[in-house]
């Protein structure tokens, strides 16, 4: 496990090699954003971003998603990986929010962890992106790039990730350590072929090593 230094080092050359992350998610308010996120599970921003360009323009309150047959809505998102489940949780999402909260996304992240598909990554990043509350939102990228480093245990849950992180990094760095662990574990830290040799954090990196060892050996 690396101890509060090196964590500090590693954090420090995430936000060099990323100083402009971001949430790559596009939306306008924070429904379309809970809406984006929904819609991330399993699948790419990139084809999320494809999705919702006509879904927002088709789509602008949450009555407006009440108004078609379930059918129609799971079509308009149906290039999206397990489209018929989230296109019915997000219709069960848009009634709750009308019947509770008055068409308002609500700020509370329990809150917002009891609407239909949201679950606490989505909330995390709504409450930290939409509300400019500090959290975490461990997903693919920062629960392997959390590992990989020993920054927490191979062996951790999600939610044990999220605790060691809100402990090892100050909380007004949270929103912007999970944008830039995003970033580091999507364009660099990749799960498949990660950029070891040129990775500036290999020498605290057991995982990063144990991978170049491997290639020399089965190279020799």
């Amino acid at each position: 496990m690396l101890n509060n230094t090196q964590i500090r080092f590693c954090l420090d050359k995430m936000g060099e090699m990323f100083p402009e992350a971001h949430c790559e998610l596009n939306h306008s308010n924070p429904f379309e954003l809970v809406i984006a996120v929904s819609l991330s599970a399993q699948c790419t921003d990139a084809l999320v971003n494809k999705v919702t360009k006509d879904l927002f323009t088709k789509y602008k309150t949450p009555a407006d998603y009440l108004e078609v047959p379930l059918e129609e809505l799971q079509n308009d998102i149906r290039s999206i990986g397990l489209y018929r489940n989230k296109a019915k949780n997000i219709q069960s999402l848009c009634r709750l929010v009308l019947e509770k909260y008055k068409g308002q996304i609500p700020r509370d992240r329990d809150e917002l962890i009891n609407l239909p598909g949201v679950g606490r990554k989505t909330a995390n990043v709504v409450v930290s992106v939409a509300f400019g509350e500090p959290a975490i939102a461990v997903d693919t990228h920062v629960e392997r790039v959390s590992k990989r480093l020993a920054i927490c245990r191979w062996k951790d849950s999600v939610l044990e990730v999220e605790k060691t992180l809100m402990k090892k990094v100050p909380r007004a760095e949270w929103s912007i350590t999970h944008h830039r662990m995003i970033f580091f574990g999507r364009y660099h830290c990749k799960a498949q072929n990660p950029q070891c040799t040129s990775c500036p954090l290999l020498d605290l990196c057991r995982e990063g090593k144990k991978r170049l060892k491997g290639k020399v050996s089965s190279n020799g």
